[in-house]
């Protein structure tokens, strides 16, 4: 049996340090998939299918990673619940850090045939399975050691952590695009990012080492046998609620990020250099801002910036659209910020409102669980669905269309969730209640 009283208080800044950097490990391994999915990974290992099919197959391998997220919450999550949270930043890194090298080492198609997608099929399933459980790991951490007067604040350092990923990935991908030729990029340039991985992954387990244990769980005395058989029978409304909420989020963020990169350059003739700088302009601008509406989730609550939020990328989805449509560098870096600030303005808080809607003994399979079924509904399916919309239209109003029902979708989940601020510890979930 474990001794709270043992356990040393740590510096939150060093904890939320460390998850910060991390998580933005991970997600640079997840996005840095995305960005090739989006450029070259469809004529590279599907040559035999047309220029939309190929990145419609490229964008399915990439909805492979998403599918993989709740599979990996799970699995991590029983290992959080039943372990500790600290176990599931160590093996959650090692396993995404390895499948994203293995990305780069991965002949195309013509080398091995049909071989070489399903060989990238796989290492990206195995991308998704160990993101699934950073989250988790992460926020839990950083979430049960913070004052709950701050916690907030200091939940929101690992969701910067996708902000810096995303920059990183981007960055040296926008690099490599301006310093090769295209037929340098398409035949190894592409595959720097992925390798590089494999140096970060090293610095984040290092960094990660000296973490201690969430006084949280060291204070559960009777840790769940079956986490996710329970969260299952009794919280399973909260799960589909939360994952419904969530939805918007990872649908406008995959819908800028990839599908909007893919069209730019595809579709409207932006070279591939201006797409990538408007698009990380505006995330690291979203980045920046992050902690500051997590300070206003501490003040306000969590659930009325949720449904602010969900409320802002209704009303402006078109307007996104038209901005993009018209190829002008400027008017798109616009358009893409706000749609970035709508989803910030709800995930800057996630991080505090998940973990406090569950008690602490199913804590880390039921958030992630909430959190990565989110992802499925919203990230693996919006490049699909957007990248077919758009097909034959000259303005892809059917993309707008799509993300404003996906937004009114997830404000009526929210609307449905209670408000958990304040709250002087870790609530046990208001549904169960």
């Amino acid at each position: 049996m474990h001794d709270v009283r043992s356990v040393r208080a740590p510096s939150m800044l060093r904890l939320a340090a460390a998850s910060l950097v991390g998580t933005a490990i991970e997600f640079y391994d997840f996005f840095v998939y995305g960005t090739a999915a989006a450029l070259v990974l469809g004529p590279l290992f599907f040559p035999t299918f047309s220029p939309l099919a190929g990145t419609l197959a490229a964008f399915a391998t990439f909805g492979v990673g998403f599918v993989a997220r709740p599979l990996g919450s799970v699995l991590f999550g029983h290992i959080g619940d039943r372990r500790g949270r600290r176990p599931v930043l160590v093996a959650s890194l090692l396993l995404t850090g390895a499948a994203t090298v293995a990305v780069g080492c991965v002949p195309t198609y013509d080398t091995l045939g049909a071989a070489a997608p399903a060989l990238l099929l796989v290492l990206r399933f195995l991308q998704g399975l160990g993101l699934g459980g950073e989250w988790g790991g992460a926020v839990l951490l950083t979430a049960e050691h913070a004052p709950a007067e701050r916690r907030g604040l200091w939940s929101s350092f690992p969701q910067m952590g996708p902000s810096l990923g995303f920059v990183l990935a981007n960055g040296v991908m926008l690099v490599l695009s301006a310093a090769l030729s295209d037929a340098q990029f398409a035949e190894w340039g592409w595959r720097v990012p992925f390798w590089v991985s494999g140096v970060l992954a090293a610095a984040g387990l290092w960094l990660r080492g000296s973490l201690t244990e969430s006084p949280r769980f060291l204070e559960v005395r009777d840790h769940s046998r079956a986490p996710i058989v329970e969260v299952v029978r009794h919280h399973w409304r909260l799960v589909l609620l939360t994952a419904g909420g969530l939805a918007v989020g990872y649908a406008v963020f995959y819908a800028v990020t990839t599908w909007a990169l893919a069209y730019g350059v595809e579709r409207l003739g932006v070279s591939r250099t201006v797409m990538l700088a408007c698009i990380m302009a505006a995330v690291v601008v979203k980045g920046c801002l992050t902690p500051v509406v997590a300070l206003l989730g501490d003040r306000y609550g969590r659930r009325p910036l949720c449904l602010a939020g969900c409320a802002g990328a209704a009303l402006w989805m078109f307007p996104m659209i038209a901005l993009l449509s018209t190829g002008q560098p400027l008017l798109m870096f616009l358009g893409f910020l706000v749609a970035l600030l709508t989803f910030i303005t709800m995930f800057a808080v996630i991080a505090a409102y998940l973990p406090e809607l569950y008690e602490p003994r199913v804590r880390c399979t039921g958030a992630a669980v909430g959190y990565n079924l989110g992802g499925v509904l919203g990230g693996a399916l919006t490049p699909i669905v957007a990248t077919a919309v758009a097909e034959g239209e000259r303005v892809p109003w059917g993309v707008a269309a799509y993300l404003t029902g996906v937004a009114l979708l997830s404000l009526g989940c929210f609307a449905l969730l209670p408000e958990t601020r304040p709250v002087p510890r870790l609530a046990v979930s208001a549904v169960t209640e």
